[in-house]
C-alpha cells in the first residue's frame, strides 16, 4: 500500500474542461440542458474517462453517474464527493462541473497511482440540479434517495414543454423506479459528502481569498407563477383615478420587498430577495395602453425556516394592501421551496485542519445559492462545500475561475477524502 495519497490527475482535469467547453459551448455561452443533449453528453465524458482511470462506473434509474475507487473494506463508510453537470442556458463552464471534475482528478491520481484507501471513494455526476429547466430542485439528488415526488415526473421542461419522466425514458432511465421512490443510496451506508462548487457571488474576490468553507446552504420560498390583474385602458384618456394600472402595482411590490428586506435585515435575519421576471403581455399590452397585466416571479433565501416563514407572512400583508390601492388583484401560483442544508460542524473542522496543513487561506461563508449538498445534509449524512473563487458570478459565459485555486480547491478535497476514507 503506498502510504502517501498521489497528486490529483492534472493533465485529465485541463483536459476535461477544455472538452467541456467544447462539447457545450452553444455560441454565446454554456448549455447542458437538463436530461438533454448537453448534460448527455458531458456524463458520457466523465463516464469514459472514470473508466480509462480503472474506476468502477454505474449508474442509477435517475442516470446519476457514480465513479469509485474501491476501498479495501467495501460494506460502508463510503465518502463521496460530487456536484452537477448540467447548466442554466448560456451559463458557465465551471457551474458544477468543477466540482465533478475536481473529484474524479482525485480518483483518477490515486488509481493511476496504484492508491486504494481504506473505504470506497465515489464521485456522483448529478442530474438535472439546475431549476431553470424543469420546475423542480434537486431531481438528481432526490431521486438518488428516493426523495422525488412521483407528480414530480409530469414537471414539464421550459423549453420544449416535454414531461421530466419523456426526458428520462428517452435517455434510458426508469420513471416508473423514481415513481415508487426506490431509491439507490443508503443514507445509513455513507460516511460523509463533500462538494466543491465555484462561489456564485463576488465576496471571495472582494476578500482576495481563493476558497471559502460553507457554513450552511440558504433554502428557498419561491413563487415562480405570479401576476396582478389590473384592466388594460387608453393611456390618454384614462385620468390616474381610474386605472387599475398593472405595471405600478407590481413596481410598488417590487419597491415595497426591498423595504422589507432591509427591515429583515435590521431585525438579525439572514435573507435574499430577488424578482427576477417582470413581464407584460407581449400581445395585448401597447405603448398607448395602461398595462392590465404583468407576470413575475419572487425567490427568497435564508438559511432559517423562521425568516422564510416571516418573509412570507409579510409579503402576503403587503400584497393586500397594494392590491386595495391600486385596485389590482394578485395571483402568486403555486408555491416551491427547498429545505437549508445544515453542515458537518466535523467536516468543517477537517477542511480547516486540512487548508492549515495545506498552507491555504480560507474563508467562511453561507451559500446564498442552493445545492445538491442540502439533499446529502437533509438524510443526516456528515456534508460540507468548499466555494472557490470566481470573478463575473454564475449562471453567464462569464465565469472565471483558476487553474491555480481549482488546484488548491482539488488539493484541499483529496486531503480530506483521503482522511475520512482511511
Amino acid at each position: 500500500m503506498i502510504q502517501h495519497p498521489p497528486e490529483p490527475d492534472w493533465a485529465q482535469a485541463d483536459a476535461l474542461f477544455l472538452t467541456l467547453h467544447a462539447l457545450s459551448f452553444d455560441g454565446v455561452g454554456i448549455t447542458r440542458d437538463s436530461y438533454g443533449a448537453g448534460e448527455q453528453r458531458a456524463h458520457e465524458l466523465l463516464r469514459q474517462q472514470a473508466e480509462v482511470a480503472g474506476l468502477q462506473v454505474s449508474v442509477d434509474a435517475a442516470l446519476n453517474l457514480y465513479m469509485t475507487l474501491p476501498g479495501r473494506t467495501r460494506q460502508s463508510g463510503i465518502v463521496m464527493t460530487g456536484s452537477h453537470l448540467d447548466s442554466v442556458p448560456r451559463g458557465g463552464n465551471y457551474d458544477g462541473a468543477a466540482g465533478v471534475v475536481a473529484g474524479l482528478a482525485v480518483l483518477s491520481g490515486w488509481s493511476k497511482g496504484g492508491y486504494q484507501p481504506e473505504h470506497d471513494v465515489t464521485v456522483m455526476a448529478i442530474r438535472a440540479e439546475e431549476s431553470a429547466w424543469f420546475p423542480v430542485s434537486y431531481v438528481g439528488s432526490k431521486s438518488a434517495f428516493g426523495l422525488l415526488p412521483a407528480e414530480a415526473l409530469h414537471a414539464r421542461r421550459a423549453d420544449n414543454g416535454q414531461s421530466l419522466g419523456e426526458h428520462l425514458s428517452r435517455l434510458g432511465g426508469d420513471p416508473h423506479s423514481l415513481a415508487s421512490q426506490a431509491a439507490a443510496l443508503d443514507p445509513a451506508s455513507i460516511d460523509s459528502f463533500v462538494e466543491v462548487h465555484i462561489e456564485q457571488g463576488p465576496v471571495l474576490i472582494d476578500a482576495g481569498v481563493a476558497l471559502g468553507i460553507v457554513s450552511g446552504i440558504c433554502g428557498s420560498l419561491r413563487y415562480r407563477k405570479a401576476k396582478a390583474v389590473g384592466g388594460y385602458a387608453h393611456s390618454g384618456a384614462t385620468p390616474r383615478s381610474h386605472r387599475r394600472d398593472a405595471v405600478v402595482a407590481v413596481s410598488q411590490l417590487v419597491m415595497m420587498l426591498q423595504q422589507l428586506w432591509e427591515r429583515m435585515e435590521r431585525e438579525g435575519h439572514q435573507l435574499t430577495v430577488t424578482v427576477g421576471q417582470f413581464a407584460t403581455d407581449p400581445v395585448q399590452a401597447d405603448f398607448s395602453k395602461v398595462s392590465g397585466r404583468v407576470d413575475f416571479c419572487i425567490d427568497l433565501r435564508s438559511e432559517q425556516a423562521s425568516t422564510l416563514a416571516l418573509m412570507d407572512e409579510r409579503l402576503q400583508h403587503t400584497l393586500s394592501e397594494i392590491a386595495a390601492q391600486q385596485g389590482v388583484t394578485f395571483d402568486l401560483g403555486e408555491r416551491t421551496q427547498s429545505t437549508a442544508g445544515v453542515m458537518s460542524t466535523q467536516l468543517i473542522a477537517d477542511l480547516n485542519g486540512a487548508a492549515q496543513r495545506l498552507g491555504l487561506k480560507t474563508r467562511s461563508m453561507p451559500s446564498g445559492a442552493g445545492h445538491d449538498a442540502a439533499v446529502f445534509a437533509g438524510q443526516g449524512i456528515d456534508t460540507a462545500m468548499v466555494f472557490i473563487r470566481n470573478a463575473n458570478g454564475s449562471h453567464n459565459p462569464d465565469e472565471a475561475m483558476s487553474s491555480e485555486d481549482f488546484r488548491d480547491a482539488t488539493r484541499l478535497l483529496a486531503d480530506v477524502l483521503a482522511r475520512r476514507a482511511g
